[in-house]
């Protein structure tokens, strides 16, 4: 399995001479970011249990009582740091492999170290300060990364342990079905479909259309993502080897003790063992930077991904361009526009239809699309509070060359449409009452929900 992320992430064969003298200008400052990224990973343990401490430090300040009363509590948090401890190994086998490890051979923090905590960064968003401290010491560590490095814990759950199946099927099951219809094997030699998957993540999607067989690229920018991925991709030589405690630093929302501590096995299937019938890759780098040359894939699937632009435009224009003439572009997932009230961030937030309007300026045919698809990202399945998105769906197609020339002739006449799912219909004869040559423009949203399989 070809991994294009291999000791100290060279340059990526799709960059331009341009963009590979400025990536070389930047290579000391881009190692200072996977430097932070490392130890963000190998402080995770001591940022974990300073959390641990600070309940324990107040429990031990509570009345005779009141401790005997919470005596299984007590106990609890003992386990809570076992847990951390385990999760902590974990991170050191997924790190053991990389050139990432302390070059200067310098020893890892214990978990006892002391820090302090500070008000949380200017640039991290509200609704990720939930339930988070945040620790500064004297190590080369910024704090939003240590969380990052939790985070991370929690995608391995959900994309390679059978906790996550439900998550999986949500939210990959569509994409698959839509790539399998539109570019059927009995039509097609799969393996000379290209797919390219944006913000691949840990790279579960990428692998399973792989396993299709058809030939596909994972693309991501997060150095996380990319060592994990590596790991279970390349490193994990059996099913279920390793246990992580994705939900140990969830403090609230428990009913049992038991469910802090659930352990999550991983990986449910071993690619070493079971790899793709198709190509896979993973290349590390920025969706806009990385790529550039036009009609390069036969299929673009974004999961969880667009929005995570500060001008969405800019992605659907660079789908576009490295789609081939008849190629189809997949999405699921919401609009939560990740740098919408970031400080220090620019950030355009467009509606749905909105982005209709958008997609269809760009180009692209709009085969089909929905809204109000089900899906959770990286829940607690146990948690007393339950997220879930309203996701969106929809399967674009970037027009064949004779198709292209006959829409440039005819862009005059062109009318941007309203969503599909947002346009009124007549009850007798189904008739559209969007009347582009009078001006008129009624629209009226109707609710469309799709239950979640299983």
């Amino acid at each position: 399995m070809s991994y294009a992320v291999p000791s100290m992430f060279p340059l990526h064969p799709k960059m331009d001479e341009q963009v590979a003298r400025a990536f070389t200008a930047n290579e000391d400052e881009e190692e200072q970011h996977i430097q932070k990224v490392q130890n963000a990973f190998l402080y995770y343990g001591p940022y974990a249990c300073q959390r641990l401490r600070r309940t324990l430090d107040y429990f031990n300040s509570l009345p005779a009582d009141d401790q005997r009363l919470l005596s299984k509590y007590r106990a609890h948090l003992d386990c809570v740091r076992t847990c951390i401890d385990r999760n902590q190994a974990v991170i050191r086998q997924i790190l053991r492999e990389r050139l990432l490890y302390p070059a200067d051979g310098s020893s890892s923090p214990t978990s006892d170290a002391d820090s302090e905590f500070d008000e949380p960064p200017a640039h991290v968003r509200h609704g990720d300060m939930d339930q988070y401290d945040f620790v500064l010491d004297d190590a080369d560590v910024e704090p939003l990364k240590i969380l990052k490095a939790q985070s991370t814990l929690k995608l391995i759950a959900r994309d390679w342990s059978t906790d996550g199946a439900l998550e999986r099927e949500q939210s990959y099951k569509p994409i698959i079905d839509s790539i399998k219809e539109y570019y059927k094997p009995s039509d097609y030699e799969l393996n000379e479909i290209k797919i390219l998957v944006p913000g691949a993540g840990l790279g579960r999607l990428t692998y399973e259309l792989a396993c299709l067989g058809y030939s596909c690229e994972g693309n991501e920018f997060s150095y996380f993502m990319l060592i994990a991925s590596n790991f279970v991709l390349n490193l994990c030589d059996y099913e279920n080897k390793y246990v992580l405690y994705p939900w140990v630093h969830q403090y609230v929302n428990n009913l049992r003790r038991e469910d802090q501590v659930a352990a999550v096995r991983f990986p449910d299937v071993c690619p070493l063992k079971n790899p793709p019938k198709g190509n896979i890759e993973m290349a590390a780098g920025d969706f806009l930077e990385v790529y550039k040359t036009p009609h390069s894939y036969n299929c673009v699937a974004t999961c969880f991904f667009i929005d995570c632009a500060n001008n969405v435009i800019d992605f659907i224009r660079t789908i576009y361009k490295i789609l081939v003439p008849g190629g189809i572009w997949v999405n699921l997932g919401p609009l939560l526009y990740h740098y919408s009230d970031v400080n220090g961030q620019n950030s355009i937030e467009p509606t749905y239809e909105d982005l209709c309007i958008i997609i269809e300026s760009v180009g692209f045919v709009i085969e089909c699309s929905r809204s109000g698809i089900r899906t959770k990202y990286a829940q607690n399945p146990s948690s007393m509070k339950q997220s879930e998105y309203q996701s969106l769906f929809w399967v674009c197609r970037k027009p064949g060359q004779y198709e292209e020339q006959c829409g440039k002739k005819n862009t005059k006449s062109k009318v941007s449409k309203e969503p599909h799912d947002l346009i009124m219909r007549e009850d007798n004869d189904m008739e559209v009452l969007v009347n582009a040559n009078a001006g008129t423009n009624e629209t009226e949203t109707e609710a469309y929900e799709e239950t979640a399989q299983t």
